[in-house]
C-alpha cells in the first residue's frame, strides 16, 4: 500500500455548556456533538520525509498545523521510522467552530495507521489525538456523542434524528482562546440540559433535542453576525438556530430539505458561504487505498 485517502467530517455542537476549569487550565465542557456531511479529504502517501500540502487554502502548511502535529505524534508514539506526504483538500471553513483542523489531524492518524499497518485501536488513536487537540478524538469516532471533560470523555449516542442543517459562515472567524477568555469575563445564564439533550437523542425526539440547543459560548463570542443569521434561519422555519463551538459558523435545524435550501439561498444574499448538510454516523475513515 502506497497511498490512502481519508474522508474526515466536520462537526456541529448541538449543545455546548461550560462546566468548569480543569487543573491544566482548559475549560471542562458538556456537549452533544454531531458529525456532518461537510468533510475534509486527506491523501496520505508513503515517503521518506514528512511533507504537508494544502492546495488552495491560506492555512499554513507548517509545523503549527494540526495535520503535521498529528503525524509527528503518530511516528513518535509508534516508533516507526518513516514519513508521509500529506495533502489536505479543505472543505470545512476555518475558525468556524466546525473542527476542520481537528478533522485533518484525525484523518492523518487514521490514514497513517492504515498505510503503515500499525493496527492501533480506535481508543489508542483517540489517545494520540488528545495530544494534538481536544476535538480530535471525537473527529476520529464521529457520529453523535455526548462529550465531556476537556473533550476526552466520549459517550456514543444513536445517530441524531433525521434532519438537515443549514450552516452559514460569516466573513471573518472567531478566535477560540478569545471566546473562552470573554466567557470567563462575562459568563452566561443560557445553558442546555445535557441529560435532557442526550435523552432526546436516544428517544429519537428532534423537538426535545432542539429545545435544548443552547451554546453557552454564543453570548461571549463577540460575533455580530450571530443574531442576524439566526433570525434568517428561524424565518425560514428552523426548529432551532445557534452558533457552533466557539464560532463563527451558525446553523439552523430543518426537517425539510426545501426549507433548508431556501434558508441557504437567503443567507447567500448577505453572507459569503452557506451549506446544507446532514448528520453522518462516522468520523474519519479510509475511502480509498492502493
Amino acid at each position: 500500500m502506497n497511498r490512502v485517502t481519508v474522508l474526515a467530517p466536520g462537526k456541529l455542537n448541538l449543545t455546548l455548556d461550560v462546566t468548569g476549569v480543569a487543573e491544566n487550565g482548559y475549560h471542562t465542557l458538556d456537549m452533544i456533538m454531531q458529525s456532518v456531511s461537510l468533510a475534509e479529504r486527506v491523501i496520505v502517501r508513503r515517503s521518506g520525509e514528512l511533507r504537508l500540502r494544502l492546495p488552495g487554502s491560506f492555512v499554513p502548511a507548517n509545523e503549527s498545523n494540526t495535520a503535521y502535529k498529528a503525524a509527528l505524534v503518530f511516528f513518535r508514539e509508534t516508533g516507526l521510522l518513516a514519513g508521509a506526504d500529506i495533502t489536505v483538500k479543505k472543505a470545512v471553513p476555518v475558525r468556524a467552530g466546525m473542527a476542520g483542523g481537528s478533522a485533518d489531524a484525525a484523518a492523518v492518524l487514521v490514514g497513517l495507521n492504515e498505510l503503515y499497518g500499525a493496527k492501533l485501536s480506535k481508543a489508542e488513536l483517540c489517545e494520540l489525538g488528545m495530544q494534538v487537540g481536544a476535538d480530535v478524538p471525537f473527529c476520529i469516532v464521529g457520529g453523535t456523542a455526548r462529550v465531556t471533560g476537556v473533550g476526552d470523555i466520549l459517550e456514543p449516542l444513536p445517530l441524531c434524528p433525521p434532519c438537515f442543517f443549514t450552516v452559514c459562515m460569516p466573513k471573518g472567524g472567531i478566535s477560540t482562546p478569545q471566546a473562552y477568555a470573554r466567557y470567563d469575563e462575562l459568563g452566561t445564564d443560557a445553558r442546555p440540559d445535557g441529560d435532557a439533550a442526550a435523552g432526546a437523542v436516544r428517544a429519537g425526539d428532534l423537538d426535545g433535542l432542539c429545545a435544548q440547543m443552547v451554546n453557552a459560548l454564543e453570548f461571549s463570542s463577540g460575533s455580530p453576525a450571530n443574531r442576524p443569521i439566526e433570525e434568517i434561519l428561524r424565518s425560514c422555519g428552523a426548529k432551532a438556530a445557534l452558533m457552533t463551538g466557539s464560532g463563527a459558523a451558525v446553523f439552523g435545524v430543518f426537517t425539510q430539505r426545501e426549507a433548508a435550501d431556501e434558508a441557504k439561498a437567503r443567507l447567500l444574499r448577505h453572507y459569503p458561504r452557506a451549506w446544507v448538510v446532514r448528520p453522518v454516523a462516522r468520523g474519519a475513515h479510509v475511502v480509498e487505498s492502493n
